[in-house]
């Protein structure tokens, strides 16, 4: 086997188990907090803002890291032994703080599910786009695994929670523990050739980025829009069960959905290369964004479950075409050099920072409102950061191509799309 084909399956293989891991974890997070631990929507809300704020002061340092060390497996190393301590940790630690002091609760759960499972996704997601960058494998076609993986785990993920939560909890230690197995097995070489190491990003080249426009320009839409549609998704499955007879029912029907949208969407991430190839990335990031505002106004006006589903199901649609046009546009628009930090910090960051602050204020909208009041609120709010987004977003060529090589033997960020 080559070394291309080697460490696309390997990675392949990593990425499904880890977001299986990720599913077993945290796709029911809301509804435990809510139905186990009896939790207020405003509750909550706080405690999805805390992990977003831990989140968010990891992902710079997700991102620079990744940019220093190239293709070496610290970052997953770390990632992967954090998530084999995920039953332990949110049974016997996270749970009875956040009984008896919601507020340390939430810091301490914070900073573990965001280092894990928010920015660590992130980590996963950066390091696999610099890997194929080099091999020439596709980023989209391997993540394309870990919808698979996600979606593997939703399946049954509803009915296991049923039985007892801590089930799901253990199963995404027990993911973490394989993780860890296949990257002591994996093989990568030295994965740092001279011309690479003369070429690390320095700290400097980092910060500069905070005075470039192209990366503010980037970040309003990240900030506004594609936030909107995460916060939307957070407790969108206390609403879903809302609609059926008995929670357990909800709880169920939610995973099945949950499952099947993945499943599609997963089929999304071959095919949406294609896609962003011809419109360019401007285009496929203010697509995506359109398809999210029809889903959150949609919501909020669908009637009965099967409307609400129906509508759930454009997120298998959105997202494929979101991940291909960020990384499509941070090729076109920043130094190569650079990729992980402005993806760690302009696209994971900007989420978290928009997360930690919309978390607290949704919930509460969500006790004094309802929820599809709520989600037309922030479907008209999203709409005029859109319209900004069509001036705010720098031009992408349709057919963009990549500049010449940076360095002796590094590859251009574009080159493998």
């Amino acid at each position: 086997m080559n070394t291309r084909q080697s460490h696309y399956r390997f990675l392949s293989a990593f990425v499904y188990v880890y977001f299986f891991a990720q599913a077993m974890s945290i796709s029911l997070l809301a509804t435990w907090l809510r139905s186990e631990l009896k939790l207020t929507g405003t509750e909550t809300g706080i405690v999805l803002g805390a992990n977003f704020i831990a989140a968010m002061i990891s992902q710079p340092i997700y991102g620079y890291v990744s940019d220093r060390i190239g293709m070496r497996k610290h970052i997953l190393f770390t990632v992967s032994l954090l998530c084999s301590l995920c039953g332990l940790f949110l049974l016997y630690v996270y749970a009875p703080l956040l009984r008896t002091n919601i507020y340390l609760g939430a810091a301490l759960g914070g900073l573990y599910l965001g280092i894990t499972f928010y920015a660590g996704s992130y980590a996963i997601e950066s390091y696999v786009d610099r890997v194929g960058r080099k091999y020439g494998f596709e980023y989209s076609r391997v993540r394309l695994w870990g919808s698979l993986g996600f979606a593997s785990a939703a399946i049954f993920a509803g009915n296991i929670y049923n039985i007892n939560p801590g089930i799901n909890f253990f199963l995404a230690s027990s993911a973490g523990v394989l993780m860890l197995v296949m990257l002591v097995v994996w093989r990568t070489r030295a994965d740092e050739d001279p011309g690479e190491a003369a070429g690390r990003v320095q700290l400097n080249e980092a910060l500069a980025l905070m005075k470039d426009k192209h990366f503010w320009r980037f970040m309003v839409f990240i900030l506004s829009v594609t936030n909107l549609y995460l916060v939307f998704d957070q407790q969108f499955q206390n609403y879903f069960r809302s609609l059926f007879p008995t929670p357990e029912e909800g709880t169920a029907m939610f995973s099945y959905l949950n499952s099947a949208q993945i499943f599609i969407e997963a089929g999304g991430l071959f095919l949406a290369p294609l896609l962003i190839k011809r419109i360019g990335a401007k285009n496929g990031l203010l697509l995506a964004g359109s398809i999210m505002l029809v889903r959150i106004a949609g919501s909020g006006l669908a009637d009965g479950p099967l409307a609400i589903s129906a509508l759930k199901m454009l997120h298998s649609v959105e997202l494929p075409i979101l991940v291909v046009s960020v990384f499509r546009y941070i090729a076109c628009h920043f130094d190569n050099r650079l990729a992980s930090t402005v993806y760690m910090v302009g696209f994971s960051f900007g989420h978290s920072l928009g997360l930690s602050a919309l978390s607290p204020l949704v919930g509460m909208s969500y006790d004094a409102i309802g929820f599809p009041h709520t989600y037309l609120l922030l479907a008209a709010l999203g709409l005029v950061f859109w319209v900004i987004s069509i001036w705010a977003l720098e031009p992408t060529p349709a057919e963009f191509r990549p500049p010449a090589k940076t360095s002796k033997d590094a590859q251009p960020i574009g080159s493998a799309r």
